[in-house]
Formats: C-alpha cells, structure tokens, sequence
C-alpha cells in the first residue's frame, strides 16, 4: 500500500514542484540525489533512458539520439548503459538498442529480473555478446508480466546472475540485497571467477558501508548517480522500492 502511494506521488506534478523549488526538498532529496547540474556528477559510464532522448515520439529518433551519444562516449574511451523502464517501454528498447551502430564494448542494457521475459531477452543478448547490467527492477507491473512475490523475483535474480558471470562477459550485479549479494560471491568463488570479471553496481546514497565493505575485499563497485533537474520522480520510486529509506528524511528534517 505504501509503495502503491509514493508510485502515485511520484507522478504528481504539483508536489513535484514544491519538493523541487524550496532548499527544504532539495536537502530531503540529498541523500539519493547527487545534483541538478553538469558540474556536480562525476566523470563514470553513462546510463540513459530512451524516453528522454524521443522514445515515445519516434523510435528512430531515439535510434538517431542514442547513437550520437555512443559516437561522443566512444571518443573519451567511455560506456553507455540504456536503462530499462517500465514494461510498456520493453520491447521498444530492445529494438533501439539492436538498431543502434554501436560496439558492445560501448554500449550496453539493462535487464530486470522480476520481468517473466528475462530468461529468453538475457539468452537473446547474450548471443550477441552484450554487456548486461541486471536488477530486479522498480515499477509497478501487474502479475501478469512480472513476478509477484519477493521470493520469486529474488530465485530469478539469482538464475539470471548465474547466467551472466558463466557467460565470461564484463557484466554488473545491481542490488543493496545482501543474499543476492552473497550468491554472487558464492558462485564467482565456486565456479573460479575473478573479481575483474564483473562488478556490483549500487544507488547512490544507499548501502555506503557495504560498498565500501566489497571494495576493500578487491570488488568493483560503481555508483548509480543520478543528477539533473527532473529528479523528482527517481526521487520517489526510490522511496517506493524501499520504504525504510523514509526515515532518512526524518533525520535530515532534524540536521542542521
């Protein structure tokens, strides 16, 4: 229920305008948000949504945007990530991306694991050697699509990762879950692969000291960090993902 109501409140405008206009929302939002402009990300790997670059307008021109970025990113040496998006935007994404004139050494995808389809998209990308990032994903999706239990999701999280590291590709776990965490240590240690062969990747803001924890053991770890002005709704689906991270607003309404 929780959940379902910060989801809704992700999507209104009206509170998405107070939150962003007064220094009150944008010290709430701290914890999740690195920032609004160019100057305060850091210099990473890049991760787009197609909607933003015309998805919902054209195919191609999402095609025509997306690749401009790989020409750019493939100048600096860097590597774009295409973020996944609610199911009504799947198939889509996987056409652009299968479209775009990209190396896979540039350009990559995202695979959510409570999604029904995965097994068979995983299967299909890894055919073409593409370099997967896989979560479990955070939008809502009715049962008929997607996995409706936690343990569900979490035993298809853990085929899924099994499937990329046996794949011998640079693929990244994205999840805070500790288990999922664990069953990726206990596979790559059981099946003989190196920590430079795939790395965890987390938000930023979340689960500091567990990063910290898995670099200091000789893991890789990137952080998902999130800027620009239009934060609002990544803001909430973060707090619907995990309630919890409500009480990080509590203690930042008493800090000084």
């Amino acid at each position: 229920m929780l959940r379902s109501f910060l989801l809704y409140l992700s999507e209104q405008d009206a509170l998405r305008n107070l939150m962003t206009r007064y220094s009150l929302g944008r010290r709430l939002a701290g914890r999740f948000i690195a920032g609004e402009e160019i100057e305060d990300a850091v210099r990473s790997h890049i991760s787009v949504k197609l909607t933003q670059l015309g998805l919902a307008i054209d195919e191609a021109l999402a095609s025509r945007n997306l690749e401009a970025i790989c020409e750019r990113a493939a100048r600096y040496g860097n590597f774009v990530r295409i973020d996944m998006e609610s199911s009504a935007h799947t198939d889509a994404t996987l056409r652009v991306f299968r479209a775009v004139n990209a190396p896979r050494q540039v350009l990559g995808i995202v695979i959510q694991a409570y999604l029904y389809r995965s097994q068979k998209d995983v299967d299909d990308l890894l055919s073409c050697g593409t370099r997967i990032r896989l979560c479990k994903g955070a939008y809502k999706e009715p049962p008929d699509i997607a996995f409706p239990r936690k343990a569900e999701v979490d035993a298809n999280f853990v085929k899924l990762m099994e499937n990329l590291l046996a794949s011998g590709y640079d693929h990244a776990i994205a999840s805070h879950d500790s288990r999922m965490i664990a069953a990726t240590l206990n596979f790559a240690r059981a099946r003989g692969i190196g920590a430079d062969r795939f790395e965890f990747q987390m938000l930023y803001g979340i689960r500091r000291r567990l990063q910290r924890d898995l670099l200091r053991k000789g893991y890789r770890v990137r952080v998902y960090v999130p800027y620009g002005r239009q934060w609002y709704p990544y803001f909430m689906r973060r707090l619907a993902e995990r309630p919890a991270n409500l009480l990080f607003l509590v203690k930042n309404l008493f800090r000084g």
